[in-house]
């Protein structure tokens, strides 16, 4: 901002940028001397600056509602720069005004549009004779026809988008409010048209009347089963890596059925061992295997007493994912068969408080049956075994539908699909636990399939690299290859041909 000018002082002392309409008949004077003598440079008509031309751009940015306000008094921020707050977009700036102009200055394109003055609702910015519409005029006004590049108005999905983040922030009475002052402020603007939009929309979102939403966003909230398009959105990342990417589908390696008994054991104990349920393996290999009882801990060792059951029945060890809506039922009754020693968990039963894990929350409980089975008819376009294996795992890990028991699950899904195609199966060692989380993680945080999508290629072919024959041996060699260790730091993953 300028500083303050006195009769004593009529030269303003930061003269960066200076607007005739903030100044009076002797300051312009003075400002108009200097101009002649070269002091001052026009930027454009009405403002001077005493910087050189390259830094105008910079200038006319930082003070912007300045420079607005100066050149179109009584202007409100209009249409898409308003939706976006105030700011420009490809340098233009919409205003609405007495009447349509375009106004060029460095860095900045200055477009008006013809318009009501402000209304009650509209927002004096930094105290200057220029406004900020309401929400309700703004988005009136973006439902307006525009044509060109750069459209005036952003349109109805935009519109319908914000209309879903309002109800989604604020609740639905809100959106009503909303609605009610766009009503009453219409007429006044000659907006009725876009009115009737407006209204449509809100009462599609608040299900009052049937709905009339394109948005991906708004065909999810008002489907017969709503589900969470962003995960879906989520989904469809991970499908496109894994139809491109030719992916190494090592062969089943534990092939009679000690080998098999043998890998589901270590399938089981390391799976669980992931969630905390943690035993020495000699301990847990004589619940599971010889039938010794752990009578202080009896839940623990039913958890992976669960697991194992899954791995070693061919009803459930090869029992792909389903498509569409039967994956409901099909996961709960595998869910229910997984946590039966565990009432408290509410075996098969979907959950009905949000979960979360770190800084992740998964799918919302409304949102988890739609959301299953939207995401299963993706399965149909994945190639069989490792790629659908990994798109099948990933769909149960991120919507985590039960309260309990969801990474087990999901891994049990996974071991399915490869299971069926006569592939090897997949472990996840203790050692390895943090890399695949990470890779989780970034899936689910950054979109980004491909740590994912290698790391399990990397842990697949560890695990086929080992002989089930005999367990002795097996656990003695993944004991030399640091499968049972947990600090990343002190250790490293090793195959059984490098030790």
């Amino acid at each position: 901002m300028p500083t303050k000018i006195t009769l004593n002082n009529p030269t303003p002392q930061d003269d960066s940028l200076l607007l005739y309409a903030e100044l009076d008949a002797a300051q312009v004077r003075a400002v108009q001397r200097r101009l002649k003598k070269g002091e001052l440079h026009q930027v454009a008509k009405g403002i001077v600056s005493s910087r050189p031309a390259a830094e105008w751009p910079a200038l006319i940015a930082r003070d912007r509602i300045r420079v607005l306000a100066a050149l179109l008094p009584g202007a409100l921020y209009g249409y898409r720069t308003a939706f976006d707050g105030g700011r420009p977009e490809a340098g233009v700036v919409y205003l609405t005004y007495t009447y349509p102009r375009t106004i060029e200055l460095p860095g900045l394109t200055i477009v008006t549009l013809k318009g009501a003055p402000p209304q009650t609702g509209d927002m004096p910015m930094q105290g200057k004779d220029l406004y900020f519409p309401s929400e309700a005029r703004l988005l009136l006004e973006n439902l307006t026809q525009s044509r060109g590049t750069l459209r005036k108005s952003v349109g109805k999905d935009a519109v319908e988008t914000r209309l879903l983040n309002i109800c989604d922030s604020r609740g639905g009475e809100s959106l009503s409010r909303l609605r009610e002052a766009a009503r009453s402020l219409a007429p006044q603007l000659s907006l009725d048209k876009e009115f009737k939009v407006l209204d449509a929309l809100v009462g599609s979102i608040l299900g009052s009347r049937p709905s009339d939403l394109t948005t991906m966003a708004g065909k999810a909230r008002t489907a017969p089963l709503p589900y969470d398009p962003d995960r879906l959105s989520l989904f469809e990342k991970l499908a496109v890596a894994l139809r491109s990417t030719p992916l190494r589908q090592p062969a089943e390696v534990a092939t009679t059925p000690q080998a098999r008994t043998h890998f589901a054991f270590l399938e089981s104990y390391f799976s669980n061992f992931i969630e905390g349920t943690e035993f020495e393996v000699e301990e847990a290999r004589a619940f599971v295997l010889e039938g010794k009882p752990i009578e202080d801990r009896p839940k623990d060792s039913h958890d992976i007493l669960g697991v194992f059951r899954q791995a070693m029945s061919p009803a459930w060890r090869n029992q792909v994912l389903a498509i569409g809506e039967p994956v409901v039922a099909q996961l709960r009754a595998r869910h229910t068969d997984q946590m039966a020693a565990r009432p408290e968990t509410s075996p098969g039963e979907f959950k009905v408080k949000a979960n979360r894990a770190g800084n992740t929350e998964f799918v919302a409980p409304r949102l988890v049956r739609g959301t299953l089975v939207e995401g299963s008819r993706i399965l149909a376009s994945i190639p069989p075994g490792s790629a659908r294996a990994l798109m099948a795992m990933f769909l149960v890990s991120e919507v985590h539908p039960f309260n309990d028991g969801n990474g087990r699950l999901a891994r049990l899904v996974m071991n399915a699909e490869l299971s069926v195609v006569d592939a090897c199966r997949i472990i996840i060692p203790t050692l390895f636990r943090e890399e695949y989380m990470d890779c989780l993680r970034v899936l689910t945080r950054e979109g980004d399939p491909q740590p994912f999508v290698k790391a399990m290629q990397k842990i697949q072919s560890w695990t086929a690299a080992f002989d089930y024959e005999d367990l002795d041996a097996v656990i003695a060699s993944m004991k030399a290859c640091n499968a049972f260790e947990r600090s990343l730091v002190q250790f490293q993953l090793l195959t059984p041909k490098s030790v």
